[in-house]
């Protein structure tokens, strides 16, 4: 067999093939051999139809027949001589094949382009570090929203004020003021102060009462587009938080007996997160940056292939009916993250293979338990669930992503800034308001 390969860039490749009639013609006997039992030819039992008789008269059919299979087979076996793996399905042209004559194709694929990484040195890399600098409203916060998780709701007679619950019903009217069939929404909560209700709907509704009936002006989608509704007050409440006693903080934090405790304990856990979100950004520049520095050609069949899955993914997690999903706008939306992994995808080989980097079993046994040390009470739940390879395998991933980020740290300019979080809340009520 003669093996030519082409590299048209660097992922793509045609091959052409050229089989000798030698090596063909006892596949060919063996498939005439099938081919006879599929026919039925006056005078002969079939199977029994001499190869002189076929040939006559089904020649065409015979070679065409043969040729289909014979292609996925010599296809194959270039590959493996070749060493290539193909990242698409292959566009096969230029198929030549008569019996007793050689046979010869031309295959189009692409390949995984193989990354040269340039040779790094210190400080190859600006990246910034935030340090984030907590404060007291943090805790309250956090605090609130855990009071917030056990509160009750109370009936308020006396009518809306603002920070009260409305329970309604939202009728949909048309431009003239009647009501749109189909275009109810029942018993809905609207926050008196917030969300949709504010500024003029604000006016509406206060001091508002069961049984009442208040037209507004309701924002529908993103665009801001507005549409008029009636709205039924079925009833009115209040958020009733419970106060910060032993028997409530009992409820939320075993570990912790007095407020001061579980005021600390809080403050902990918003320590460990923002450091958590400090390491993630922290990474994401590392990696970025070099992939920005070796801005690696990828397959775009790589990244067609990624989209691809994504939608698959969109439509069984049931985010939306199989039917309404909007494959081009996900396609639309995550081309460009698609385009981003694909790239860390090739360089994160690349440094792996470079630096002979590997993550053995037991890194994978000292990962577990470690997470066995630290929930000791869901011991024999984390076993089962890491006795399937597959999650395995994801522990593997992490600490092997873990391995390459470390190695990346070592040619980083590093630039700390201290944020503080009083800074991101006034940003994130400007962005909502």
């Amino acid at each position: 067999m003669e093996i030519n390969v082409k590299e048209i860039n660097t992922y793509s490749r045609e091959m052409s093939v050229q089989v000798p009639w030698a090596e063909l013609e006892e596949g060919f006997n063996k498939h005439a051999k099938k081919f006879s039992k599929k026919v039925n030819l006056p005078g002969f039992r079939p199977g029994k139809v001499p190869m002189k008789v076929l040939m006559k008269q089904f020649k065409p059919a015979m070679e065409a027949d043969f040729v289909e299979d014979a292609l996925n087979l010599y296809y194959l076996q270039a590959l493996k001589e070749k060493d290539l793996l193909p990242v698409n399905k292959a566009e096969v042209e230029k198929v030549d094949f008569h019996h007793e004559s050689d046979m010869s194709f031309t295959a189009k694929f692409e390949v995984e382009p193989k990354i040269i990484l340039p040779k790094l040195r210190k400080r190859a890399f600006k990246v910034q570090k935030t340090n984030y600098i907590h404060d007291q409203e943090d805790i309250d916060h956090v605090i609130n929203d855990m009071r917030r998780n056990h509160s009750t709701m109370e009936t308020v007679e006396t009518g809306a004020e603002e920070g009260n619950f409305i329970l309604a019903d939202l009728q949909k009217l048309d431009p003239s003021g009647v009501p749109i069939i189909g275009k109810k929404l029942e018993k809905q909560y609207l926050k008196v102060g917030g969300g949709v209700i504010k500024n003029e709907n604000l006016d509406k509704l206060k001091g508002a009462k069961a049984e009442d009936k208040i037209r507004m002006h309701l924002t529908e989608n993103e665009q801001g587009e507005k549409s008029e509704y009636e709205v039924s007050v079925i009833n009115v409440e209040k958020e009733v938080l419970p106060e910060i006693n032993e028997e409530f903080i009992k409820k939320v934090d075993p570990d912790a007996t007095t407020e001061a405790e579980l005021r600390a304990n809080v403050e902990t856990r918003i320590k460990d997160n923002y450091k958590h979100r400090s390491e993630e950004a922290f990474e994401r520049q590392l990696s970025d940056a070099l992939i920005e520095k070796v801005n690696p050609e990828f397959a775009p069949s790589m990244v067609e292939s990624y989209l691809e899955h994504m939608v698959e993914d969109i439509k069984q997690s049931g985010q939306a009916g199989a039917e309404e999903v909007d494959e081009a706008k996900v396609r639309e939306t995550y081309q460009s993250v698609a385009e981003r992994n694909m790239k860390w995808f090739l360089v994160r080989k690349a440094v792996i293979n470079e630096n002979e980097l590997e993550v053995s079993k037991e890194d994978v046994e000292a990962e577990i338990q470690k997470l066995l040390d630290r929930s000791p009470d869901h011991k024999k739940e984390i076993e089962k669930y890491y006795k399937k390879p597959s999650n395995r395998t994801r522990i593997e991933d992490d600490l092997m992503e873990k391995k390459i980020l470390d190695y990346l740290r070592q040619f980083a300019k590093i630039k700390e800034v201290d944020v503080k979080t009083k800074d991101l809340r006034q940003q994130e009520a400007h962005t909502h308001d």
